[in-house]
């Protein structure tokens, strides 16, 4: 039951979020359908084929590309007035995205009895794989790549449930809420990793 709210949670979340950027970038409804269907599922494709799992798996999930294709026509059909604040949300439903995919491709991962390598993995590529792929499509620099943080949020649900420090539904909850509140903080006060750049010493060689 616990991975199941999960997923619902991800896919109406990414599949919001890649409507919303779509729309920013003015595609046309086929764009917008397509750019929110493969936000919600693009990260449980690839974390598939790391992990062992046919992609095929991805097709046996109905209820979630109903879900998916009814978020994304809400966001379609909702009042052009209204939508514009709409877009200001778009950070923040990517957060909700990022914190249950990732915790939800972690169980997934260690239900199937996979070192703890491999769910700090799948924690990361469900919860950043689609939004790396919904960037990419929409022709911008992925979220995971910029030197703000992102990517570690997903590192530590992974670490959490593979160390077995979240595994009650009450701990897993208490970890959405906490990782979602630290990537909202992350872009909100523009938390970075450390990063050097080589712009300088080609424009100023010694």
């Amino acid at each position: 039951m616990t991975w199941e709210v999960f997923s619902i949670l991800g896919t109406i979340a990414f599949a919001v979020s890649g409507a919303i950027i779509a729309m920013e970038e003015e595609y046309d409804i086929l764009g917008v359908y397509i750019l929110g269907i493969v936000t919600a599922f693009g990260g449980g494709a690839i974390r598939n084929l790391l992990i062992g799992v046919p992609v095929s798996a991805l097709w046996e999930q109905g209820i979630y590309f109903q879900i998916a294709l009814l978020s994304t026509t809400a966001v379609f059909l909702f009042p052009n007035n209204l939508l514009k604040h709409w877009r200001r949300w778009g950070n923040f439903f990517d957060a909700i995205g990022l914190s249950a995919f990732a915790i939800q491709g972690a169980l997934y991962a260690d239900n199937m009895e996979h070192p703890l390598s491999a769910v700090i993995v799948a924690a990361v590529l469900t919860g950043s794989g689609g939004g790396i792929v919904r960037d990419l499509l929409a022709g911008r620099k992925p979220i995971v790549l910029r030197s703000e943080i992102y990517a570690v949020w997903a590192i530590l649900a992974g670490l959490f449930i593979g160390t077995g420090l979240a595994s009650s539904p009450f701990e897993l909850y208490l970890l959405f809420g906490f990782v979602t509140a630290m990537r909202i903080l992350s872009y909100t006060f523009n938390w970075r990793l450390p990063n050097r750049s080589l712009r300088a010493a080609h424009t100023n060689p010694s």
